[in-house]
């Protein structure tokens, strides 16, 4: 009776371990829980009495902590959160089956080593396959929580997110063998101590970003506008208006949130001709976004369309990679039901074709124009889209979002976190300008500059953006921990088999013997 008690107990123990790593993301941010958030669940998974056992665990923790993480994404998926999470936690199976696997028992100083190893690659395995777009993207990735720890910034400029993931991972790992087995301690303190000094040398030795000078950037934040026929209208005069107050201000450019035109102006000329009036009345560039069926081709798309006093200049970007059930339903056909329990698109909005990098023209102080790459929305979530517009020449990253569903929950803080990890990565500062809040702007080492504009803001905020030339190393080797991590679990995969192809086979047991009885 005892054994079934303590059976029925596990799973719901198991989704709240899974679900506690939560909090180290905004809103919470408690940055620092990362590094013991996970020991609890891998506790539980060391227990586990089967491989099916630590399997279900690990599936039920994997979708806690989606549901979690996510759980302000209720008003548009409503209840069809719970089977996408049922779906996502999969991919936390392979990673509770090693954690069992490496550190049940009483491992030995050579277990516990491969542990310290491989527990952190699994995990990034997981987050890898998760961050498909189809799956919802890398929102949550857990080295995503570190966003505010200048060490952690610049791990990442070397390794990207990637490489935060894995060090958290390989701390709670070794805390659990402080706790949990005795006979794994001297490993585990060097885990720690490897960690620390990783994370040291590369502060010490990394390349910095190298200042080349200042851009002013302004953000124009609306606020939000009631629903209504004519919100989109209102929405455009708020900003308007706000934009305005900069004229006489030195500013090189004005960025916009997402979905601030909802018309297109191809269609709407006059509000082109009020946006060039406004570029020139502060003297600098518009970066609009639109969001609108366009004139010259069928469907919706959500564009950053940059205008100068002339009008659109002819720079435009058509987002790429559109939220699941916010801009597209997957496989309408079938799952079309889920938009009338939510807000989710009621028509799949049209995807661009290539990622584009903008030319500002020469700054009003006389000196060189400069480059600059546009994302939309959770386009700020993949490191993948910020490194290819530096790659391609971008000297400062735009995120235009609009979060004003979710306004009261922790997505604004999550969303605006990102700018951080990405300006880091890249070595190249990032705005991050929203229609609601949170607005926030990010030096190339991923630092704060100045003042971020919270979800009770309406205001055009000018912030002095440090500018930077060279480059990271995550921008010149990329997703390198991924690779490593995926050779390493693959080299485990394969020893395992070789022993097991080498495992002699048990001999036949002898027949029975037969009498014959007279």
């Amino acid at each position: 009776m005892r054994n079934g008690l303590v059976r029925r107990w596990r799973g719901p123990a198991a989704a709240a371990a899974g679900a506690l790593p939560a909090l180290a993301f905004p809103a919470p941010a408690l940055w620092w829980f990362a590094y013991v958030a996970l020991a609890p669940w891998m506790l539980l998974l060391r227990s586990a009495p089967t491989g099916r056992r630590a399997a279900l665990e690990g599936w039920l923790g994997g979708a806690a902590f989606i549901v979690a993480v996510h759980h302000w994404l209720l008003p548009s998926l409503h209840v069809f959160l719970v089977p996408v999470a049922a779906l996502v936690g999969l991919v936390w199976i392979p990673w509770a089956l090693l954690v069992r696997h490496l550190l049940g028992g009483q491992p030995d100083a050579g277990r516990a080593a491969a542990a310290l190893v491989l527990v952190p690659a699994a995990w990034l395995l997981s987050e890898l396959v998760r961050s498909w777009q189809g799956l919802g993207g890398p929102w949550g990735l857990l080295g995503a929580s570190q966003w505010q720890v200048p060490p952690a910034l610049r791990l990442a400029s070397v390794g990207g997110v990637w490489l935060v993931s894995l060090l958290v991972v390989a701390v709670n790992c070794a805390l659990v063998l402080l706790i949990a087995a005795p006979g794994a301690r001297l490993p585990a303190l060097a885990g720690m101590t490897g960690c620390a000094v990783l994370t040291g040398a590369v502060w010490v030795w990394a390349e910095r970003p190298e200042h080349s000078g200042w851009l002013r950037v302004a953000v124009v934040q609306p606020g939000p506008v009631a629903d209504g026929p004519d919100s989109a209208e209102r929405r455009f005069a708020a900003g308007e208006r706000l934009t305005r107050s900069l004229a006489g201000r030195p500013v090189d450019l004005v960025v916009w949130g997402e979905s601030s035109v909802g018309e297109d102006l191809a269609a709407r000329p006059d509000l082109a001709r009020r946006l060039a009036s406004l570029s020139a009345e502060v003297g600098a560039p518009l970066l609009v976004n639109v969001d609108a069926r366009r004139a010259d081709r069928p469907g919706i798309y959500k564009s950053a369309v940059l205008l100068g006093p002339q009008g659109p200049t002819g720079d435009r970007y058509d987002k790429m990679r559109l939220v699941p059930f916010g801009e597209y339903v997957p496989a309408r056909a079938l799952l079309g039901w889920a938009t009338s329990v939510g807000k989710a698109a009621g028509e799949d909005r049209m995807r661009g074709e290539a990622p584009v990098v903008m030319d500002l023209p020469e700054r009003t102080g006389g000196g060189p124009g400069l480059r600059l790459g546009p994302l939309v929305c959770f386009e700020s979530a993949f490191p993948d889209m910020s490194r290819r517009l530096t790659r391609d020449g971008a000297a400062l990253l735009v995120a235009q979002s609009a979060t004003s569903t979710f306004q009261d929950s922790w997505a604004p803080a999550q969303h605006a976190s990102l700018a951080a990890l990405r300006a880091a990565e890249n070595g190249r500062p990032m705005v991050h300008a929203t229609l609601t809040g949170v607005s926030v702007v990010h030096g190339p080492s991923g630092e704060r500059i100045g003042s971020a504009l919270p979800t009770t803001a309406a205001a055009a905020a000018v912030y002095e953006v440090p500018l930077a030339r060279g480059t990271t190393l995550y921008v010149r080797f990329g997703d390198w921990p991924v690779a490593a991590s995926l050779a390493v679990l693959a080299a485990f995969c394969a020893a395992a088999g070789v022993r097991s192809l080498r495992r002699p086979a048990p001999e036949p047991s002898a027949p029975p013997a037969h009498t014959v009885r007279g």
